[in-house]
C-alpha cells in the first residue's frame, strides 16, 4: 500500500486536474474502504477510480479517461486496468482504443519546453510534434524560461524538473505562474519525490523515458482540466 500511494496520488491528481483535489480524493478513498475485489496493489487505484462518476465529457468519458491514465501514465496492463475500474475486458479494450482514436482528434496546442539537455530537448519536440502538438519555444534554464513564457503565452508548459546549471523548473514554473495561468506537466526520472503530498507540487508529471500516449492524455487532461466528481 506504503508503495502504491505516491503513484494513485499521481493518477488522482492527473485525473481531477489539481494537486488539492488529487490528494484529497485519495484520502476520500482510503476513508471509505478499499475495494476487496481487486489485488492488494490495485486496491487503491480502484477505490480511486470508483470514486468518479462515469461523465461523458466533450471528447472522452472519465471511464476512458482512467483508461488512458491508468494504462499509459501509470503502465498498467489492460487487464489489470479493467480490474480497477470495474469493466469487462472487452469492453475496456473497446473503451481504451475509441479514447486513443479520439486523442488524436483533439486540437492540438501551443506548447513551450523547458528542457537543458540539447538532445533531450529534441527528442521531446518530435514526441509533441507527432502527437499533433505545435512547439512555440525550447528554454535551456530558469531565466530563460520565465521571460520566454513572457513573450510566447504558450498553451501548455512541458518542463524538466532538473535544469542542472540553469536553475529549477519548478522555480521557473512558479514565477511564470505568477504572471499566466498556464497548464504545467513536468517531466522527472523520480516522480515519487513530487509526490510526498508534503508541499505545493505539480498536477501532472511524466516520468522519463514516456511514450507518446501518456505524453497525449497527460496534455488533454492538463488543458482540459481533467474530470468532475461534484
Amino acid at each position: 500500500m506504503l508503495r502504491t500511494l505516491p503513484f494513485a496520488r499521481r493518477y488522482a491528481r492527473a485525473l481531477i486536474g489539481g494537486q488539492e483535489r488529487g490528494d484529497a480524493l485519495v484520502a476520500q478513498a482510503l476513508r471509505a474502504g478499499l475495494p476487496t475485489d481487486v489485488p492488494g496493489p490495485l486496491a487503491l487505484f480502484a477505490g480511486v477510480s470508483r470514486l468518479v462518476p462515469d461523465s461523458p465529457g466533450e471528447h472522452i468519458s472519465a471511464k476512458q479517461r482512467q483508461l488512458l491514465l491508468l494504462t499509459s501514465l501509470e503502465d498498467l496492463s489492460l487487464t489489470d486496468a479493467a480490474l480497477v475500474v470495474g469493466l469487462p475486458l472487452t469492453e475496456a479494450r473497446e473503451r481504451l482504443e475509441t479514447a486513443r482514436h479520439a486523442l488524436r482528434a483533439v486540437a492540438a496546442t501551443d506548447i513551450m519546453v523547458i528542457e537543458d539537455e540539447p538532445i533531450i530537448a529534441m527528442d521531446i519536440r518530435q514526441l509533441v510534434e507527432s502527437c499533433g502538438h505545435n512547439v512555440v519555444g525550447i528554454a535551456s534554464g530558469e531565466a530563460e524560461a520565465v521571460g520566454m513564457a513572457r513573450e510566447l503565452k504558450p498553451g501548455l508548459i512541458l518542463a524538466d524538473v532538473n535544469l542542472g546549471p540553469g536553475g529549477d523548473g519548478i522555480s521557473a514554473v512558479q514565477r511564470i505562474l505568477q504572471e499566466q495561468n498556464t497548464p504545467v506537466i513536468f517531466v522527472t526520472a523520480y516522480p515519487e519525490r513530487l509526490l510526498t503530498a508534503e508541499r505545493l507540487e505539480p498536477a501532472f508529471i511524466i516520468s522519463k523515458p514516456f511514450e507518446p500516449v501518456a505524453l497525449a492524455i497527460a496534455t488533454y487532461q492538463a488543458v482540459s482540466g481533467g474530470v468532475s466528481i461534484d
